[in-house]
């Protein structure tokens, strides 16, 4: 039995990766996320962040702490909350303080309390015009 999941019906409930708290399942768009009721960590499977990388999505998304974000961060040695594969550090290439795992067998990526809502900031912001 995989350690961060539990079935619940047809639904499978995730556990948080860092924190271990009840992680509950966010609709935009209409795809579904995954955010820690404690930590506010963000879980995404693989290519949902590409699908909802806009400051409206990332306001509804991300209402984490990014102070507490922060300090989460720092942990960076957990197993996948989806498929209990390893997790691989990743940094974004034009800001390098941004910084999440993914999942190295499903893709599926963890993003820390304000990590997200940053990236698409700075994203947006004039750095990234051209």
């Amino acid at each position: 039995m995989r350690r961060n999941r539990a079935k619940m019906g047809a639904r499978t409930m995730m556990t948080c990766p860092k924190c271990q708290g009840a992680m509950e399942t966010i609709v935009y768009e209409g795809v579904e996320v995954d955010r820690c009721r404690s930590c506010q960590g963000i879980w995404f499977d693989a290519g949902e962040s590409d699908w909802l990388r806009h400051e409206d999505a990332a306001a509804v998304i991300d209402t984490g702490d990014p102070a507490a974000g922060m300090k989460t961060n720092e942990i960076d040695r957990y197993r996948c909350p989806r498929c209990d594969g390893g997790m691989l550090r990743r940094v974004d290439p034009k800001h390098p303080q941004i910084r999440y795992e993914e999942c190295t067998s499903c893709r599926g990526s963890f993003f820390d309390a304000g990590e997200f809502a940053e990236l698409i900031r700075l994203h947006q912001g004039p750095a990234s015009k051209s």
